[in-house]
């Protein structure tokens, strides 16, 4: 079985056990070191992968962190390990503390759905505050797969994954600043624009007025783009696909539904809204005649609002706790973005 196949079966083992596991010990034993076996370790021997291994630091002695993966009787890998529902926020501290009493070059901190790398590339024998890889099992993107897999037993090659870490930690960081900014534009981000399009004095007034149509104008241009390629790639289905046989047939096969640009703006809208709440790939769409619903897992008794868009008028649709609806007016397709914590604790309902 190919990696990316493993990959795929492991993070469907995860999804059915997740719900039910309650203790860090039951996440340890069956996800995380399921996780690390995958990546070819022999879990139980624990020249190779030892438990509670000792890091001593300063005049504390006896600090264990819950794993290390060896070469050699020497760490290599530094594993801090929580329990599945906790947040990992608070727990990078102590990683921070074991890694630099050893001569691992790599720490993971992990709860067994996300999983941190780091290793030391601003300080050395320091671990960096932010890590140079992050991975949701739930949710890993195919550019992760092969950095992944780098950190394999039969791959593993500390010289290699250094080479890529640097590239990876600041290139995760970019596309982490620019999500941001395109939901909230610093001045530094309008004036950048402002600069090549407007010749006047650069005034907090002038930065706030542009505000919003720098943040309209970048997430109308990746909402056009996005739908170009939705065209693209159902123009190439067309042409694949053979043509009606008659006048009728092709009436008939005349779709009703038509997603507007403006309707795809706001489901990536409500998207980005939600991707800290689940995976991307959970929030998906569904169009009808009369309006547009947004689901999570493709459940249509899991819906998460309805957008209508006419001529005149728009309006959010957002069930309450008995589905039952509630409806919003819409100057703009960028208000959906006041709704936040409605569209949240609707989704947190599903999971």
């Amino acid at each position: 079985m190919d990696f990316i196949d493993q990959i795929k079966q492991f993070s469907k083992r995860v999804e059915g056990l997740k719900d039910t596991i309650q203790t860090e010990e039951a996440t340890k034993t069956s996800i995380i070191m399921p996780f690390f076996s995958m990546l070819g370790y022999d879990v139980f021997n624990p020249l190779e992968f030892t438990p509670e291994y000792t890091a001593d630091v300063g005049i504390k002695k006896g600090e264990k962190v819950d794993y290390a993966i060896m070469n050699n009787g020497e760490p290599v890998v530094l594993i801090e390990a929580k329990w599945i529902g906790e947040p990992l926020n608070k727990h990078d501290s102590q990683l921070f503390r074991y890694f630099g009493t050893t001569s691992a070059k790599f720490g993971i901190l992990t709860n067994g759905l996300i999983y941190r790398f780091y290793t030391d590339l601003e300080e050395p024998n320091k671990m960096d505050s932010a890590p140079f890889l992050e991975i949701n099992i739930l949710d890993l993107k195919e550019s992760q797969i092969p950095e992944l897999k780098k950190f394999h037993k039969t791959n593993f090659n500390v010289d290699e994954i250094l080479s890529v870490a640097s590239e990876l930690k600041y290139s995760n960081e970019f596309k982490q600043t620019f999500s941001n900014e395109l939901q909230n534009p610093s001045d530094e981000f309008v004036k950048f624009f402002l600069s090549r399009i407007y010749k006047g004095a650069k005034t907090q007034n002038v930065i706030e007025k542009f505000r919003p149509i720098v943040k309209k104008s970048l997430n109308q241009f990746i909402s056009e783009m996005m739908n170009d390629k939705i065209k693209n790639a159902l123009s190439a289905e067309e042409t694949q696909a053979p043509g009606p046989s008659s006048p009728a047939e092709a009436e008939a096969h005349e779709p009703r539904i038509v997603t507007t640009q403006e309707e795809l703006e706001a489901y990536f809208i409500v998207k980005n809204l939600l991707k800290d709440i689940a995976p991307a790939d959970d929030i998906v769409y569904k169009d009808t005649e009369t309006y547009l619903s947004i689901l999570y897992t493709n459940n249509v008794r899991k819906w998460i609002c309805r957008v209508i868009f006419n001529s005149t008028s728009k309006f959010l649709i957002i069930p309450d706790e008995n589905k039952k609806e509630q409806r919003f007016t819409l100057e703009s397709i960028y208000d959906i973005e006041k709704f936040k914590d409605q569209l949240t604790e609707v989704l947190k309902r599903y999971l």
